[in-house]
C-alpha cells in the first residue's frame, strides 16, 4: 500500500535520539496506529509497548531482536516483526524511510 486514505495525521512529531530519528503518527477509523518516520544513519536501542510491525520503505540497515542470536540485515521492501514489551537495536548505515504498525492494545 503506497498510501493511506481517510486518517488523521498527528501534527506534533515523536523525535528521537536528538533528532536523528523522527516520525509522525497516522490514526486510523478504527483507532489503529502507525507511524511513518526517517532515520537517519547512527545506531539506536528502541523500546516497545505494543508488538509492531517495521516496515523498511527505502533504505539499509541490521536490526537485532529480542531471542536472536545476531544481527540480520534488512532492506526497502522487507520487514520485521517486534514483540510486545521487548527491547531491539538497530545500526542504520543509510538514511532509512520506514512505516511503523503498531498492534491494537
Amino acid at each position: 500500500m503506497s498510501e493511506f486514505k481517510n486518517v488523521t495525521v498527528v501534527k506534533k512529531a515523536n523525535v528521537y535520539f536528538e533528532g536523528k530519528v523522527t516520525s509522525r503518527t497516522i490514526v486510523f477509523g478504527d483507532g489503529s496506529k502507525k507511524t511513518l518516520g526517517i532515520m537517519l544513519p547512527g545506531e539506536y536501542t528502541f523500546n516497545t509497548d505494543a508488538s509492531e510491525i517495521m516496515e523498511i520503505i527505502d533504505g539499509d540497515l541490521d536490526v537485532l531482536l529480542p531471542g536472536d542470536q545476531g544481527w540480520r540485515t534488512v532492506k526497502g521492501g522487507e520487514s520485521f516483526n517486534v514483540p510486545g514489551q521487548s527491547k531491539f537495536s538497530l545500526k542504520v548505515r543509510r538514511i532509512t524511510d520506514y512505516c511503523c504498525s503498531f498492534a491494537k492494545s
